[in-house]
């Protein structure tokens, strides 16, 4: 059902409320440069196996220990997430950016994470 869906693993996303110094940290310590793909953001990568790490702002609230999630591109977009909730999660918000849409999805215990789906062209780098 995976390949059907095109899903793959595609970042791992730190919700920041200093992007600056955390992505620091991280380019650092990994001694990787940094990019800014959308403004405020950062990324690092692609790291083994093609993985991101990028580094989102977020406000106070949303930032902290717990604020990590995986990134998983589709090509199926509503199939993916059609998926999500045959399989006990819920679909919990859409953004559209330039490069796509973002589906925010959670899994049965609520551990959030998100469906990325590329317009044709669009690149995560």
């Amino acid at each position: 059902m995976a390949s059907e869906l095109g899903l793959q693993l595609l970042a791992v996303t730190v919700n920041c409320t200093d992007v600056e110094r955390v992505a620091g940290f991280w380019s650092a310590l990994l001694g990787l440069p940094l990019r800014e793909p959308l403004p405020g953001w950062r990324r690092l990568g692609p790291l083994v196996g093609g993985l991101l790490l990028t580094f989102q702002p977020v406000p106070g609230t949303a930032a902290g220990p717990t604020g990590v999630h995986v990134d998983l591109s589709t090509t199926a977009g509503e199939g993916a997430v059609a998926r999500v909730v045959e399989l006990g999660g819920v679909l919990v918000g859409e953004h559209q950016y330039v490069e796509g849409v973002v589906r925010v999805v959670a899994d049965p215990e609520g551990h959030l994470f998100c469906l990325v789906q590329y317009d044709d062209g669009a690149s995560p780098a």
